[in-house]
């Protein structure tokens, strides 16, 4: 929903961070936000809210966001500088984050085109109203690598005994078949895991897992996902993940509570 704005170099334009129900102004006031150019500051969108800020024009042109997005440093502050403020807003009151960079031409254009949305947002707040996003990422160790190529070899070469060939196939077909069980006792376990926390969730979403690490660490990540708790059912995740921990051996690892950008939906 992010409209170009004005070229000219001395041009406003409305940047919007999120969209709330009923946010107490003193939330945001006095953050920095993306700019030094205003203060972050509401706008009324009839039931709605928006939390906005005048920024010039000029630093949000097609070229000068492509050499924000090559300049990591500069990236990582917007992206710090916008989640900022979404999480203030949200430590008040139901919030629906926007993407980074949400631009509108003027404060009567953001207002317009986020009324024009507003059945979404209603949607999505009555969603999330009162819940928090978590994730949960589970680990295990990672099966010990077949070592028969690694035996000690005689100094002086010997002819092979009786059956040595037929016996390395064992080895070799052994240690598939042991790789092959623990890789289905991994993903039983990621399935448990996932199963019991939905239980407790109001919506889920499965992530893509994580390459291991180069140094073995940290084991094989089984499962990465994240899950919509309310509340009131935040010390019962708390409790079950320890309890998973226990009970399956792996390392369950949980984390939040975050905003609820995964469960917002397309808006």
């Amino acid at each position: 929903m992010t409209e170009r704005g004005p070229e000219r170099s001395d041009a406003n334009a409305t940047y919007v961070f999120a969209v709330c129900w009923n946010p107490d102004p003193s939330a945001v006031a006095g953050l920095p936000g993306v700019t030094d150019d205003a203060p972050v500051s509401t706008l009324p969108l009839e039931a709605l809210t928006a939390i906005v800020q005048t920024v010039r024009a000029r630093d949000f042109t097609d070229e000068a966001w492509q050499a924000r997005l090559s300049d990591q440093r500069e990236l990582e502050r917007y992206a710090r500088a916008h989640h900022d403020v979404v999480s203030a807003a949200a430590a008040c009151c139901p919030t629906v984050p926007l993407p980074m960079a949400t631009l509108y031409q003027s404060e009567e254009r953001a207002r317009d085109a986020l009324t024009n949305e507003a059945d979404r947002f209603h949607a999505a707040l009555k969603r999330i109203a009162y819940h928090a996003e978590w994730g949960v990422k589970v680990y295990v160790q990672p099966c010990p690598p077949d070592d028969s190529n690694h035996r000690a070899t005689p100094s002086v070469p010997s002819r092979p005994a009786p059956g040595a060939g037929l016996a390395y196939l064992d080895r070799k077909r052994g240690a598939q078949e042991r790789r092959e069980r623990r890789r289905d006792q991994a993903l039983q376990v990621a399935e448990a895991v996932d199963t019991e926390v939905r239980s407790i969730a109001t919506a889920s979403r499965r992530l893509r897992l994580h390459s291991p690490q180069p140094s073995g660490e940290g084991g094989m990540q089984v499962l990465n996902a994240t899950y919509l708790v309310a509340e009131h059912r935040v010390d019962e995740l708390t409790l079950l993940t320890q309890a998973l921990r226990e009970r399956t051996g792996a390392q369950v690892e949980l984390s939040g509570p975050w905003v609820p950008y995964s469960f917002v939906g397309e808006v």
